[in-house]
């Protein structure tokens, strides 16, 4: 059994890879359409669409253009999401999406930060390097 260490995590905006990175999700989801009948002793469903989303976590870099400035909001863009690295044989998953929120947030005590969110645009493939 494989388990790994979240720092071995990657994410790449097409080839480039985003800087300042902290943390990552993915979220995968699928709906189910019901389809129960008259005479039916419990509901029943079928599976329906597939979708996926999620968000990456930075220390903000405006400089970084290839990478977080490429996840502009509302841009749309080829997302890499390494958990384990980007070695020979490590499994990613890669798809397009709509960057659908960029947030920005400083404090007192802390880095200035940005969440950038986004929405799958067609199928999620799971590949490896």
């Amino acid at each position: 059994m494989a388990t790994h260490n979240g720092s071995e995590g990657v994410v790449k905006s097409g080839s480039n890879n985003i800087g300042e990175l902290k943390s990552w999700t993915l979220s995968e989801s699928t709906e189910t359409i019901e389809d129960t009948i008259m005479g039916d002793a419990a509901r029943t469903f079928t599976v329906g669409l597939k979708s996926w989303e999620g968000s990456l976590e930075c220390f903000w870099d405006e400089t970084d253009t290839n990478g977080q400035v490429s996840f502009a909001n509302g841009s749309t863009a080829t997302i890499n999401l390494y958990p384990e690295g980007a070695s020979s044989s490590d499994t990613y998953y890669s798809g397009a999406i709509i960057v659908t929120g960029f947030e920005r947030s400083a404090a007192l005590d802390g880095m200035v930060e940005a969440t950038i969110s986004f929405t799958g645009n067609g199928a999620l493939s799971t590949a490896t390097v």
